[in-house]
C-alpha cells in the first residue's frame, strides 16, 4: 500500500474529529481569555458539529461537482484557514467565524470526499484495512482530544491546539498531489440549490433541537426562551426540522420525476447494506458520545481528577480501538462484517456491563482499565466494518453522496448521544437527590424545603465540595450540610449508573441493526446502486 496516501488520509481524519472533543476540557480557560460565559463558549463548541450536520451532504455533491481530491484541498484550505483565525482570535465573533463556521464548512468538504478518495486509490482488501484504519484514528482523536486539550491548555495555551492543526493542515496540502483522484462516471452532476437549503436548515433545525433538549427540556420547559402552548421549545424545533426534511424528499421526488439531478438519489437509501449501515454509523456514536459524556462526570467530577488525568485514564479505548480497527478487516475477511459487528457490539456491551459496576466512590483502576481496554475493542470493531460497507454498496458515481450521507448519519448520532445522556444523567440526578434528602431524618424539614425549590430551578452534576460551599452559605448547619453533601454523591453514582444502563440498551439496539448488514461483502459489491435515478 502507499504509505504517503495513507498518511494524508489519516492526518486528514484525525484533525477533523479532534475538534469535536479537544476543547471540551478547556471551556473554563476560553471563558476566562474572552471574558465571557460558559453558554457562549458551549455554543460556539455546539455550532462547529451543527454547520457540519448541516452541510456535509452538500459537501458531498460539491465533491462530485468538482472532483473528490480538489473538494478535498479547498475543504483543507478552509479548515486550515479556520484554525489559523481560532488561534489568533481576539473576540468571541472571530473565534465562532473560525472555529464553528470555517472549519465547520471545511470539514463537510474534507470528510464525504476523504471517504470517496480511499474508494478511487484503493481496492479489495486494502480498502477494507484503510478505512478500518481510518475509523481506529477517528476513534483515537475522540479519546486522545481530551489529554491533548488538558495538557496544552494547561501547560502552554489553548491557541496551541490550533496552531499545531494549522501546520498539520499545510503538511497534508503539500501531499495531497500523491492522492489519485476518484473522478464521477457519466456527465457532471448539478447542485440542487433548493433542495441543499432544504437539507441544511432542516438537519441543522433538528440537531439544534435536540442539543438544546437538555437546556430547554424535552417537555416540560426549564430554561426554554419560549414555551409554545406551555411546554418546551425543543420538540417544536426538531418537529420543524422534520418538516423541512420531509419537504426535502419530496422535493427531491419531484426532480427525479421530471429527470433532474436531486441533492442525493433516494435509491440509496433503498439498500440494504447502505441503510443498515448509515443506521450503525448514527447508533455506534450515540453510544461513543454517550459514554464520552457519561466518563469525564465520573472521573473528573467524582473522583476529582484533572482533564489530563482523566484523559490517562481513559488512554486504553485509544490504544485497543486503533488496533482492533486495524485487525479486524482481516477477520472480516473470513467471517464477514455483519459477523464482526456483532462481535463489536457484544464487546461493547461487556464494556458497559464491567463499567457499570465500576462507578462507586472508590475507583477500582485495574478494572476501569479493562473496562475501557474492552469499549475501545469493540468500537474498534464496529468503526472498522460500516465505511467500508456503505461505500462497496455503491457506484463510483455516489460514492461522495454516500460519503456525505455517512457523515451526517455520525453527526446526528453524536448530537443524540450527547443529548441522551445529558437528559437522563441530569434528570436522574434530580430525582435521587429528591429522593435520597427526602428519606434522610437527619435533614430537617425546613431544609429539605429549600433542596426541592432549588430543584425545581435545576441541578448541575458538580463536585461534593460546590455543594458543601453552597450549602454552608446558605446558612445550613455543618452537621445537615454532610448530610446533603452524602445524599448528593449517592445520587451522582445513582445517576451514572442509570446514564450507562441506558447505553447498554442502546448497545442491544446494534445487535438488531446489524442484521442488515451483509454476510460477505461480495454480496454488497455485486448489488451496487445505479447512478442516477
Amino acid at each position: 500500500m502507499n504509505r504517503r496516501i495513507i498518511l494524508v488520509l489519516c492526518a486528514a481524519q484525525f484533525v477533523m474529529v479532534l475538534d469535536s472533543s479537544v476543547m471540551n476540557v478547556s471551556i473554563s480557560q476560553l471563558v476566562e481569555d474572552f471574558d465571557t460565559s460558559v453558554t457562549t463558549i458551549q455554543a460556539i463548541i455546539t455550532a462547529y458539529a451543527l454547520v457540519m450536520a448541516a452541510t456535509m451532504i452538500v459537501g458531498g455533491k460539491i465533491g462530485d461537482i468538482i472532483g473528490r481530491r480538489k473538494a478535498f484541498a479547498i475543504g483543507m484550505a478552509v479548515y486550515g484557514t479556520g484554525s489559523l483565525l481560532t488561534a489568533v482570535s481576539w473576540n468571541v465573533g472571530v473565534l465562532f467565524l473560525g472555529w464553528s463556521v470555517l472549519e465547520g464548512l471545511g470539514a463537510a468538504l474534507v470528510l464525504p470526499a476523504l471517504t470517496a478518495l480511499v474508494a478511487g486509490n484503493f481496492e479489495g482488501s486494502q480498502r477494507a484495512q484503510v478505512y478500518g484504519l481510518l475509523g481506529g484514528v477517528s476513534g483515537a482523536a475522540v479519546a486522545v482530544g481530551p489529554i491533548l486539550g488538558g495538557w496544552t491548555t494547561a501547560n502552554l495555551s489553548w491557541r496551541y491546539v490550533f496552531v499545531g492543526e494549522v501546520v498539520v493542515v499545510l503538511g497534508i496540502l503539500a501531499m495531497t498531489r500523491y492522492l489519485g483522484d476518484a473522478p464521477s462516471e457519466g456527465p457532471r452532476p448539478k447542485l440542487d440549490v433548493v433542495g441543499a437549503l432544504l437539507a441544511g436548515v432542516g438537519i441543522a433545525l433538528a440537531v439544534y433541537g435536540v442539543l438544546q433538549s437538555s437546556s430547554w427540556g424535552w417537555i416540560t420547559p426549564r430554561n426554554s426562551p419560549i414555551e409554545p402552548f406551555g411546554f418546551s421549545l425543543t420538540l417544536f424545533v426538531i418537529a420543524a426540522g422534520l418538516l423541512l426534511i420531509w419537504a426535502l424528499f419530496r422535493w427531491m421526488a419531484h426532480l427525479e420525476a421530471r429527470g433532474d439531478e436531486p441533492l442525493f438519489h433516494r435509491n440509496l437509501l433503498d439498500i440494504s447494506p447502505v441503510r443498515s449501515g448509515l443506521s450503525m454509523f448514527m447508533l455506534q456514536n450515540v453510544i461513543l458520545m454517550g459514554v464520552f459524556f457519561i466518563l469525564p462526570l465520573y472521573l473528573q467530577v467524582v473522583q476529582g481528577f484533572d482533564a489530563f488525568e482523566t484523559g490517562v485514564r481513559m488512554l486504553p479505548i485509544s490504544v485497543t480501538l486503533l488496533l482492533s480497527a486495524v485487525l479486524a478487516p482481516k477477520l472480516s475477511g473470513r467471517v464477514g462484517p455483519r459477523r464482526v459487528v456483532r462481535i463489536g457490539v457484544g464487546a461493547l456491551l461487556v464494556a458497559v456491563v464491567i463499567t457499570l459496576t465500576q462507578v462507586s466512590p472508590e475507583i477500582d483502576r485495574l478494572w476501569f482499565s479493562i473496562a475501557m481496554a474492552v469499549l475501545g475493542t469493540g468500537m474498534g470493531m464496529v468503526s472498522s466494518q460500516l465505511p467500508n460497507v456503505v461505500q462497496s454498496s455503491v457506484g463510483d458515481a455516489q460514492r461522495s453522496e454516500a460519503g456525505g450521507l455517512q457523515a451526517t448519519a455520525m453527526q446526528l448520532g453524536s448530537a443524540i448521544g450527547t443529548a441522551l445522556m445529558g437528559a437522563v444523567v441530569i434528570g436522574s440526578l434530580a430525582s435521587a437527590v429528591d429522593r435520597n434528602v427526602t428519606a434522610n431524618p437527619a435533614i430537617s424539614e425546613g431544609v429539605k424545603a429549600g433542596v426541592s425549590l432549588q430543584l425545581q430551578a435545576g441541578v448541575g452534576f458538580v463536585p461534593a465540595d460546590t455543594v458543601r460551599t453552597a450549602a454552608l452559605d446558605a446558612g445550613v448547619s455543618p452537621e445537615e450540610t454532610e448530610e446533603l453533601v452524602s445524599d448528593y454523591q449517592d445520587a451522582q453514582i445513582d445517576a451514572l449508573r442509570l446514564g450507562l444502563l441506558v447505553a447498554g440498551f442502546v448497545v442491544l439496539g446494534g445487535f438488531v441493526v446489524a442484521a442488515g448488514l451483509p454476510r460477505r461483502l461480495g454480496v454488497s459489491e455485486s448489488a451496487a446502486a445505479p447512478s442516477g435515478p
